[in-house]
Parts: C-alpha cells; sequence; structure tokens
C-alpha cells in the first residue's frame, strides 16, 4: 500500500532551500563584488607606484638633461677658449714677420715711390701709393718679386693724374706676404 505524506513539510523545505540559495547567491554575489573590488585595489597601488618610479625616472631624466647642456656648454667654451689660444700663438709667431715685411718694404721702396696706406687681409697685403710715373711702379713690383718676404705682386690699378705741371701715378698693388725658411727656422 502506497504512503502519502500530506504534511506540509516538504513545501517548508523547498522554500527553506530557495531562502538557502538566495542567501548563497547573494553571498556569492558579495564575495565576487569584494574580489573585484579588492582586484582594483591592488591593481590601482600597482598604477600609483609604477607612476611614482616614472616620475622619479623623468625627474632623474631632466636633471641629467641639465648637466649635458651644461656640459655641451663647456665643452662650446672650451674650442673658443682654445681657438683664441691658437690665434694668440699664431700672433705670437707673427709678431717678429711684421717688422720684417716693413723693414723690406721700406728696403724694396724705389726711388720716386711714396706709399699713401697699406692694408694687410690675412697674408695679402695691399700697396697704396704715389709714383712719378708708372715704369717706377714697375719697379716696385720687380723688387717686391725679388725679396725672400712677399711675393706674387699683382697690379690692381695705375692711374696717371696730372697736378700743377707735374704728373703722377697713383696705384693699387697686391703682394702675398712671405715666410723665408731660413727666417722660420730663426723663430723657432
Amino acid at each position: 500500500m502506497p504512503r502519502i505524506n500530506l504534511l506540509p513539510w516538504r513545501e517548508e523545505e523547498r522554500k527553506k532551500r530557495q531562502r538557502d540559495f538566495g542567501v548563497a547567491m547573494a553571498g556569492g554575489v558579495v564575495a565576487a563584488i569584494g574580489c573585484i573590488l579588492a582586484v582594483l585595489f591592488v591593481y590601482s597601488q600597482m598604477i600609483d607606484n609604477q607612476d611614482g618610479r616614472n616620475q622619479r625616472l623623468n625627474d632623474e631624466i631632466a636633471e641629467l638633461q641639465k648637466s649635458i647642456e651644461e656640459i655641451d656648454g663647456l665643452e662650446r667654451q672650451k674650442e673658443r677658449l682654445l681657438a683664441r689660444m691658437e690665434i694668440i700663438e699664431q700672433l705670437q709667431k707673427s709678431r717678429p714677420e711684421i717688422v720684417h715685411l716693413f723693414d723690406e718694404i721700406a728696403r724694396q721702396l724705389p726711388e720716386g715711390v711714396y706709399l699713401t696706406g697699406m692694408t694687410q687681409r690675412g697674408r695679402q697685403v695691399e700697396l697704396r701709393g704715389i709714383a712719378q710715373s708708372s715704369t717706377r711702379v714697375s719697379a716696385l713690383m720687380r723688387q717686391v718679386d725679388a725679396s725672400p718676404w712677399m711675393m706674387d705682386p699683382e697690379v690692381d690699378r695705375v692711374e696717371t693724374t696730372t697736378k700743377g705741371a707735374s704728373r703722377q701715378a697713383e696705384f693699387i698693388v697686391y703682394v702675398k706676404q712671405e715666410r723665408p725658411r731660413d727666417a722660420l727656422e730663426d723663430l723657432r
């Protein structure tokens, strides 16, 4: 004979299981949200920590850039000072040369030729003057060419002018300053 239990305990059991299931589901959802929030907190802490390290690196890089710029500035200043020292050394070496050049010009200047100006740019010397005739300018060029301290005379212009009863030639001659080999050895 079949037994039929008509008591309402099964209904209560089902409601209890549904309630337990709802509580477990709510607990699971709360636990999942808690885990997600914990993971987000840990990751945000890791990101903040890395941002701090990145900022420190950027600060160090900026400081090193300043140091590099300062070193570059010092290198440029060193190069300028070395260039100045080289120029001063060249000037010191060439000091006796200008004396020899003036002496040689005075010796090689033929009679009847007068200088009104002299300009030097590097090794090139520009001689401006007045001569009694253009043949005197030619004599000046021959004597300059024979000089050990000057070479390659070039005439820029010779103009004959008349002042009163006399005629004279105004000229511009370019010569190159030269160092004789024996003079170089004497300078050392």
